[in-house]
């Protein structure tokens, strides 16, 4: 049972990986950002995406956990 769950464990991070090659791999068109009047380099759109889900992977959690802890210090403020 346990050799089941690292087999099925090492072809889920296998075809992870596979997907995630397609979409590099399909995505190489160049792009430029423009955002509040500055302009970024010329990336592929992969990374571009890449990038902006690995910020997004950062904000959510430090926003939940400062907005967490506001509500618990309005909470102990109320008691």
């Amino acid at each position: 049972m346990r050799n089941l769950k690292r087999i099925l464990l090492g072809v889920f991070i296998l075809l992870l990986v596979l997907v995630i090659l397609a979409f590099v791999l399909e995505n190489q068109q160049s792009v430029s950002l423009l955002f509040m009047g500055f302009s970024g380099p010329q990336l592929p759109v992969s990374v571009v995406a890449v990038l902006a889900l690995l910020i997004g992977m950062i904000i959510g959690p430090v926003l939940g956990w400062f907005l967490g802890r506001s509500s618990r210090a309005a909470r102990k403020r109320l008691v």
